[in-house]
């Protein structure tokens, strides 16, 4: 598979989200992204308005996170999170879903919660993290098809914060359970442009990295 880097850049969400990271480190992710024209920056709420302003007219969206990484958040607070991101100039919402509320079944709950964002988000992206990590077949394909029937943006395998990150073979999975009705978010462990090319090829449309800049320098100009 062969793809340029300008098209890979703008299938890229340029990722830094540990909660240890620093105004400087996100001043950095911002100007890389504005450097390799990436798709968006995807960071935590409390960087949203200084990444917003710094990538302001450079045509990088901001993409912000919601109930992470545990998604164990009630409902409302998850909503109030991304009414207020996006007011603040989030362009898209990462949020992951109530993972316990999955594996007890308890679909109500969980479409409940999509749906309290999605609506909150006021035609922002939303995209849905199953954390694949903790599910098993069955699982990550009821966690998709209430994505796609919610009316969510993407579905998404990973927040990074778990035992395993993205597989081809899950890509493989959620591609198939939603087919071409929403969007295939790779992210969790992608750090070079093969892990990036696998990820595509099983079907993803989006990856999450923090590894933007080494992926994109192996990618043919």
């Amino acid at each position: 598979m062969q793809i340029g880097r300008k098209e890979l850049a703008q299938m890229i969400d340029h990722t830094s989200l540990h909660p240890s990271v620093t105004r400087d480190q996100v001043a950095k992710l911002c100007d890389e992204a504005k450097t390799y024209g990436v798709h968006a920056v995807c960071v935590n709420p409390t960087w949203v308005s200084f990444a917003v302003d710094a990538l302001r007219g450079s045509g990088v969206n901001v993409c912000s996170t919601i109930g992470f990484p545990l998604g164990a958040t009630l409902p409302e607070v998850k909503a109030l999170e991304a009414q207020t991101v996006v007011g603040l100039g989030a362009a898209e919402v990462d949020m992951v879903i109530n993972i316990g509320a999955l594996k007890s079944q308890d679909t109500t709950t969980v479409r409940e919660d999509i749906l309290k964002v999605i609506n909150a988000s006021k035609g922002a992206a939303v995209k849905v993290i199953i954390e694949t990590a903790y599910l098993n077949e069955q699982e990550k394909v009821q966690a998709c098809q209430l994505a796609a029937e919610t009316g969510a943006s993407f579905v998404k395998t990973s927040t990074g914060f778990a035992s395993g990150g993205a597989t081809a073979a899950d890509i493989t999975l959620m591609r198939k359970a939603v087919g071409n009705r929403i969007g295939v978010k790779a992210s969790g462990g992608i750090r070079t442009l093969n892990d990036c090319l696998r990820m595509i090829g099983a079907g993803a449309n989006r990856i999450g990295t923090s590894s933007t800049v080494q992926i994109l320098m192996e990618c043919p100009a």
